[in-house]
């Protein structure tokens, strides 16, 4: 099963296909940590070889606290993927970001709190590096994708993780946002630290689809409202996915891959 794909993309809410019927193959996928949250399809975008998989699972049917991330990122790998870009829905912390702006964020905050967030718990310390936690090069590529197609884009920023499923309060919203934070969502942690863990690139494409709660007055965010925007924008979500895939190196000349260089590994890595 290894080296059928090269790119892998986690897609988020409402990012539940990638390619055209009929284009692609699926693949069941069995890990150590149980199954992915649905098949993994593969395909083609240009010359590269892609595999796909849903986060939350066709019909969104993991909520963001119970997704198998472990799982899901274990799967990429054993499928020969090296380099990851994920898109996913997220509120944004600015009252200049409003929806339907893209942010290619450079760090993040974790403030989530019961998720399994290593695959190092058992035979001796494995500490990776995660000071920048998104892929120098994969960011690139999706910058540079999206100014070529016009979205209304920001290069960098701070994502905020939380736990969820529910939404901010408003006084956090607004802590958040006096942090200097940029935008907040419920799914890029733990999946960019277990990416960095099994030396993965991973490039995280994020669409505003609401004003979080302590920006502006109003009711807050609503479920309703983020599927909608999300939907709104897919077709060119995946446009923008695909152009970042067509543009990445089929050589990683990026510090990812280098994640665990001289660390002992308690077991084989796919």
């Amino acid at each position: 099963m290894v080296n059928r794909a090269q790119i892998g993309v986690i897609g988020g809410s409402g990012f539940y296909s990638l390619f055209d019927r009929g284009d692609a193959e699926e693949v069941e996928v069995t890990t150590p940590y149980g199954p992915p949250s649905d098949v993994v399809t593969v395909g083609k975008i240009g010359s590269r070889t892609v595999a796909f998989l849903p986060r939350h699972g066709r019909g969104h049917r993991f909520p963001p606290h119970r997704i198998p991330y472990r799982a899901n990122l274990w799967a990429l790998r054993s499928l020969g993927v090296r380099q990851i870009v994920a898109p996913s829905a997220v509120g944004s912390l600015r009252a200049e970001h409003g929806p339907g702006v893209v942010v290619i964020p450079d760090q993040l905050v974790d403030r989530t709190t019961t998720r399994e967030q290593t695959y190092y718990d058992t035979g001796g310390a494995v500490h990776v590096p995660f000071a920048d936690p998104y892929c120098p090069t994969g960011r690139s590529a999706a910058v540079a994708g999206a100014k070529a197609s016009g979205w209304d884009s920001v290069d960098g920023g701070t994502l905020v993780v939380i736990e969820g499923p529910r939404f901010s309060t408003r006084a956090e919203s607004r802590w958040f946002a006096a942090n200097g934070w940029t935008i907040v969502g419920i799914t890029g942690h733990p999946e960019a630290v277990l990416a960095r863990e099994l030396a993965l690139c991973y490039t995280s494409i994020s669409l505003v689809t609401d004003h979080d709660a302590g920006v502006q007055t109003g009711e807050g965010v609503t479920q309703a409202e983020v599927f909608a925007v999300f939907a709104a924008n897919i077709a060119r979500m995946r446009s923008l996915v695909a152009d970042t895939v067509r543009a990445l190196p089929d050589d990683r000349a990026c510090p990812c891959g280098h994640a665990l260089d001289g660390i002992k590994l308690p077991f084989e890595l796919p």
